[in-house]
Formats: structure tokens, sequence, C-alpha cells
């Protein structure tokens, strides 16, 4: 979809409306019996039900003072030494494959959760002892559709994830950089930001959330990340909210573009790109969706396949949407979909097919 189009179809009413509370839905037997094949689910020390036992909570505040929407959470000291030792196991096992010879000098400083996100995430910040040096990871409730969406990213985006899941746990890594609604009031004005690459790289995070329909990309629930480069910066936008894999019904919310809290991100690209630059970056994209298509080919049919027999949404969000689709790609086959899943591998066919094709001539060329 054109970012011409936006001008006249943004409507800061309608852009209100993705489901703010959406249902979990349960990893059923397929998708489990996926994650074990690939590495994903492992048997872990602490539970995400563990972490619900807290005695109390305060509210955390910002830097500035400013209410976060997180609260710090206290638990029982007897229940704590039995949490702080599994949630450091966690990490080792999150980011070492389960080295523990590096776990005595790491400690857990903070247990922070959201009752706010969709998934209640308790936020787990590990501090080497050392020197101080802290990082997160996340622990939620293992909700079918963010896992869809997880996989996803890393099988179709350049970003690689990682996650683990036991049962009904989820526990992701934190995925670094500034977020969006933060780059807008503090970054995106500085002189030494090139609006040039970042709008770019907008118009390739717009594209590659409506190829893999992955909704509700307002400016928090993704970020920027800024690379030094040779004479500049390069820019990444990544997403950090996947909780709307596949879920909702308007066809616009699978948009970034289309979103109020994006605006200024839309305005710039429309400043400083022409129709031509942006149906250029559109295509370089769709060619490195479809080069990771090409690769990931057996693993991305086995989660499409299971996908397509799971239930994400509601019958009438799939109608809307497979109607909505139908309609914009004048294409009824998008009708015969009986679900989201099935509606994703639609929608990656439809908006890839021309650039597999031509990787597939190129790869014949080369062969011969």
């Amino acid at each position: 979809m054109s970012f011409e189009q936006q001008q006249s179809r943004f409507n800061p009413e309608e852009s209100k409306k993705p489901s703010r509370k959406k249902p979990i839905f349960p990893v059923n037997d397929l998708l489990r019996g996926y994650l074990k094949n690939n590495g994903r689910e492992v048997k872990l020390p602490v539970t995400y039900r563990d972490l619900m036992h807290f005695t109390s909570s305060v509210p955390l505040k910002d830097k500035h003072g400013k209410d976060s929407l997180w609260e710090t959470v206290v638990y029982d000291m007897r229940h704590w030494d039995f949490i702080r030792e599994g949630l450091v196991a966690m990490y080792a096992i999150l980011k070492t494959e389960g080295d523990l010879s590096f776990i005595n000098h790491l400690d857990v400083a903070r247990i922070d959760y959201c009752s706010f996100a969709n998934s209640n995430p308790f936020r787990v910040r590990i501090v080497n002892k050392f020197n101080d040096n802290y990082d997160h990871y996340y622990v939620k409730q293992a909700d079918a559709s963010r896992v869809y969406g997880l996989e996803l990213e890393h099988l179709l985006s350049p970003n690689r994830i990682k996650i683990l899941t036991n049962h009904q746990t989820l526990v992701e890594e934190h995925i670094p950089g500034i977020p969006g609604d933060l780059f807008i009031q503090n970054y995106l004005d500085d002189p030494l930001t090139n609006k040039i690459r970042l709008a770019k790289e907008f118009v390739k995070f717009n594209e590659r959330c409506f190829v893999r329909l992955l909704g509700d990309m307002r400016s928090y629930n993704f970020v920027v990340e800024i690379t030094p480069d040779i004479e500049d910066f390069q820019y990444r936008i990544r997403a950090i909210d996947f909780d709307q894999q596949s879920y909702e019904g308007r066809m616009n919310l699978y948009l970034p573009q289309f979103f109020k809290e994006n605006l200024p991100f839309v305005e710039m690209s429309m400043k400083h790109l022409n129709r031509d630059s942006i149906k250029q970056y559109q295509t370089e994209e769709r060619t490195m969706m479809a080069f990771r298509v090409a690769s990931s080919r057996f693993r991305l049919m086995e989660l499409l396949n299971i996908m397509s027999k799971d239930q994400i949404s509601s019958p009438q969000k799939l109608s809307q949407l497979k109607t909505g689709l139908a309609a914009y790609f004048n294409a009824p086959i998008f009708l015969k979909s009986t679900s989201m899943g099935q509606l994703v591998k639609r929608q990656l066919k439809q908006t890839l097919q021309k650039n597999l094709k031509l990787i597939q001539k190129n790869l014949g060329k080369f062969e011969d």
C-alpha cells in the first residue's frame, strides 16, 4: 500500500481501535511439538505462576519521575530464595544454553510487573556483581498468537529472536532500542538524525508488518536501533510487541503508516522520499523477505501449517480481514481462508510470489 494513500485515508478516530485486551490463546500440542523440535520448549526452573506469588508491589517511576506503568514486586523471603536462584539459572539457559559456570557472579537486582500489557509480563533485571552491568529478560504467559508472531519475526525479518517456552510460560530476551514514541520526542528533530535513512527504514518496517500481518505497531510497540556507519548512522526499526499477530479484522491495523501515533514518521517519509524511492525500498524489503522464505521454507511451512489449524482470532475478525484483503488485491482466493494462519500463508504468496519467481529464476541461471 502506497504512502500516498495514507494522506487521504488517515482517520485519527479509527486508529484508536485495535483491541485493547486480546484473549490469550493456549499453545496447543502441534505448536508445542514444533517448539520442542526447534529447541524452544525446555524445562525451566521457574514458571510464570511462581512469579505471580508476590506479596506486595511499589509503582516504578522512570528517571523523570513519571509513572512507567510497571510495578516493582516483592516476595516473601522464603519464596525469594527459590525465585532468585531460578531466575539466575533461567538467564543462563536463555543466554548460554544452560552453562551455569557463570551464575555465581550474577544476581537478580529487581523484578517488575506490568498489569497494563496484554500478556501481564514480568521484567527481570540481572546484574553482574563484579561490574554492576545489567541486562533484562521477560517472563510472560505463553500466548499462541505471540509465539507465532515471534517465530515469524525470527524467520522473516532481519532480526533473530531468542525465546524459551515451558508449558504456559514464555521467556523472551530483551530487544534493545529507543522506543518509537520516545524517539519521536527526543531524537526525530535532532540535527544528527539522518531523516532520509530513517524514512527508508520506516517504509521497510511498514512493508514487513503488512506482508506477515503483524498488527498494532504503534510507536510504543517498536524500537529504533541506531548504528554508527562510516560517515553517518544506520537505523533499524524492530517490533517488540507480537500479541497482535494476525488477530485484528481491519486491514489498516497491519500497516504502521495508519496509526496516528506514527504520523511524524509518515510525514517525514513523505517529505524526504519520492514515490519511486518508496517503491524501490518496498521492493527491496520484499526481495529480502523472499530470500528468507526460500532459506527457511521447511521450518516456515511447518509453522504455517500448524498455524492454519489453530484458532487465534474470532470468526468475525477473520471474515473482515479476508474480505478486506480480497478487495485490496482483487483476489477472491483470500475468501477461501478458514483461519488466520491460512490468511498469513495466502498473504505471503500474494505479496512475495513475484520476488520468489525472480529468485528461483536467477538461482537456475547460477546453477547452469
